[in-house]
């Protein structure tokens, strides 16, 4: 061989190792994409729409319900709500989101596992999923976004058994009942396994080449779909919580009000609220807590959050105008307390269409709610004559019964709606608003079935062990002084 040749050869040899050398990282890093990273923005919002729903709760909801009961029960209904917020929190880190939020093997329809049980598995590290292939949020600040959620829910209830319902009575209830009911309800609504998941399998199957390839991929399309909490498989729309949160907190005090019975002269007394004031403070505390709530439940900072932040402006004046004017046609004058009562019908049932509806579509649920509710809460409650204190069932559960299954008729893209992803296909698919209402009327019914008689359960074990309320005496005396040892006022 010439020298010449071998020159070239030694030179041919070289390159190609360089080549070698640089290229062989790229084309190893090739096959697989790089891991998404939470956007700062996304996470900075999520962040501050957790801390608005703790203000939903505390101050806004304890000022809310504390206004509208008697002064001596004022203190008693603030130390209720706060506790709530206190243990709920607790129970959501230590096995709450590990039941709302992970696979659950066997039961898995109904209610997760125990594998995130003491946030096992999860740091500064970890994210969660949103609703968008790729992006995602660091999974702190989405199990902090999720507990104010469970901590509101629970305080809703004591809304109905107000000022007759002991405090050790509540202390045993909620656990149990944010166990039994809120943390499977959770689950069945909200828990899937993220787009992620969906998007790869969907792939695999346009992909796969002959038939028993096509089945096999098609198949773990199927295992990827299936888990999912059973009414999420059912296709179920919730976007913020109105099964979840309202419908469920609403039928549970319903129960309460019945089992632990009236107040002592209710229908003989006059029982006013104590202040207005406090209520309209509260009321607009949660009005603007909710901003959080409805808007973050978008999970990032997009424009389905500023749908849900529009509708959550107009369903709201819609719903409170609404009230004022049935209640002027009704009772010939419009009261502040409708106003505030209003505001919270129309937040409750624009929250499970508030990422769906368009805002016309929001501005009609709100009406129809402001009227239905406020018609809920005078004449039909009078006529049944149950006591429910601070109208929990006539505004949540029955304004979340109107936002869930108007949540089917609105998401309709022929009604300005915004239609349902299609995840398999990439693209909005096509909208049956039929089927979409049995749907949500079916996960109406599961809410109302599962929490309905899990709650009255549930108060019946509670009077069994401690009681539910203080004796007649303690109760005229208020449970301010008699649960707590303190006045809300000293004069």
């Amino acid at each position: 061989m010439k020298p010449g040749s071998l020159r070239r050869i030694a030179a041919f040899a070289v390159a190609a190792s360089l080549v070698a050398l640089f290229a062989a990282p790229a084309l190893a890093q090739a096959p697989t994409p790089p891991a998404p990273t939470p956007n700062k923005g996304d996470t900075a919002w999520m962040m501050t729409a957790s801390a608005l729903v703790l203000l939903m709760t505390i101050p806004g909801l304890a000022l809310f319900y504390g206004g509208l009961v008697r002064t001596k029960n004022m203190l008693s209904l603030l130390m209720q709500v706060f506790f709530i917020e206190c243990i709920v929190i607790l129970l959501w880190v230590i096995y709450g989101y590990s039941l709302a939020f992970s696979e659950g093997g066997a039961m898995n329809a109904f209610v997760g596992g125990f594998s995130k049980a003491f946030l096992a598995g999860i740091t500064p590290d970890t994210n969660a999923e949103t609703f968008s292939d790729g992006v995602v949020i660091p999974e702190y600040v989405y199990v902090c976004f999720q507990m104010t959620f469970a901590a509101i829910t629970c305080a809703l209830i004591v809304g109905s058994m107000a000022e007759r319902m002991k405090f050790a009575a509540i202390v045993l209830f909620i656990p149990l009942w944010a166990t039994f009911v809120y943390f499977p309800i959770a689950h069945m609504v909200w828990y899937w396994s993220g787009p992620g998941g969906l998007v790869a399998a969907a792939k695999a199957v346009a992909a796969a080449s002959g038939d028993e390839a096509k089945k096999a991929a098609e198949a773990a399309l199927a295992a990827v779909q299936a888990n999912a909490g059973l009414a999420f498989q059912w296709g179920a729309l919730d976007f913020a919580g109105g099964t979840v949160v309202h419908i469920n907190s609403g039928i549970a005090g319903l129960m309460g009000a019945l089992i632990v019975g009236k107040r002592v002269g209710f229908g003989r007394e006059a029982m006013p609220p104590h202040s207005l004031t406090m209520t309209l403070i509260g009321a607009s505390l949660l009005w603007v807590g909710w901003f959080g709530f409805n808007a973050g439940s978008a999970l990032e900072a997009n424009g389905t959050a500023a749908l849900a932040m529009i509708n959550t402006f107009v369903a709201t004046a819609a719903a409170a105008l609404a009230w004022m004017v049935a209640e002027k046609v009704a009772k010939g004058k419009p009261s502040l307390l409708g106003g505030a009562s209003g505001a919270v019908a129309g937040l409750v049932a624009v929250t499970p269409a508030s990422g769906y509806a368009g805002p016309m579509g929001a501005i009609v649920l709100g009406i129809v709610a402001g009227v239905a509710c406020m018609f809920m809460c005078s004449a039909i409650k009078n006529a049944l004559s149950y006591d429910d204190a601070l109208d929990v069932f006539g505004v949540h559960c029955i304004g979340g019964i109107i936002g869930a299954i108007g949540t089917g008729i609105l998401a309709a893209p022929s009604l300005g709606g915004t239609g349902v992803f299609d995840y398999t296909i990439g693209k909005v698919g096509d909208y049956d608003m039929v089927a979409q209402v049995i749907v949500q009327a079916k996960t109406v019914c599961l809410t109302l079935v599962w929490s309905g008689v899990g709650s009255a359960i549930l108060f019946t074990i509670v009077k069994a062990l401690v009681g539910l309320r203080p004796g007649t005496d303690q109760e005229r005396e208020g449970l301010d002084l008699v649960d707590h040892g303190e006045r809300a006022y000293n004069y």
